[in-house]
């Protein structure tokens, strides 16, 4: 499988053992960065490019970490076709998968240690969607929603220039 992955300062440490483990299990990583550790980066500047190659299908799936895993949720799932969800149990790691679609798990590198995120990793990686019509009914519901906001943005967007 093809991986990106993607954090800040705040989750730079995890990032980098996350990112040896699915090496050394024989996934590609494509690393989104941050590339060092710097305390004046800003997660959007990272998580953007990793949930934009995951939407584009550049990547097959996306890490995301930031200090809580919150700001890096937030800001993946502003991208058309991203449903990142922010996993700290093992039920939610596959489950999101599973039945909601989930392409992008997000972690907090200040909340789950190495050991934990790693097994999470696992279980996102080996779940598959399932795809049951519930499933599939409630994912053209998220599109839809998609593809309205959308809309509202581009009519918000022109009205504001005017």
């Amino acid at each position: 499988m093809r991986v990106g992955i993607a954090t800040d300062h705040g989750g730079f440490a995890l990032k980098e053992d996350l990112a040896a483990h699915i090496r050394a299990s024989g996934h590609e990583v494509v690393d989104f960065g941050a590339h060092s550790l710097d305390p004046g980066d800003d997660y959007p500047d990272f998580v953007v490019p990793l949930a934009r190659a995951v939407a584009a299908g550049t990547v097959e799936r996306g890490v995301a970490v930031c200090g809580s895993g919150v700001g890096a949720s937030v800001c993946a799932n502003k991208i058309p076709g991203i449903r990142a969800g922010l996993v700290s149990d093992h039920f939610s790691a596959h489950q999101g998968v599973e039945d909601d679609h989930m392409n992008i798990v997000c972690m907090g590198g200040r909340i789950v240690g190495p050991y934990l995120a790693w097994e999470l990793l696992e279980a996102f990686f080996a779940a598959e969607f399932g795809q049951a019509e519930r499933y599939l009914r409630r994912l053209d519901k998220v599109a839809a929603l998609e593809r309205e906001t959308s809309s509202y943005r581009g009519v918000a967007m022109t009205r504001s220039k005017s």
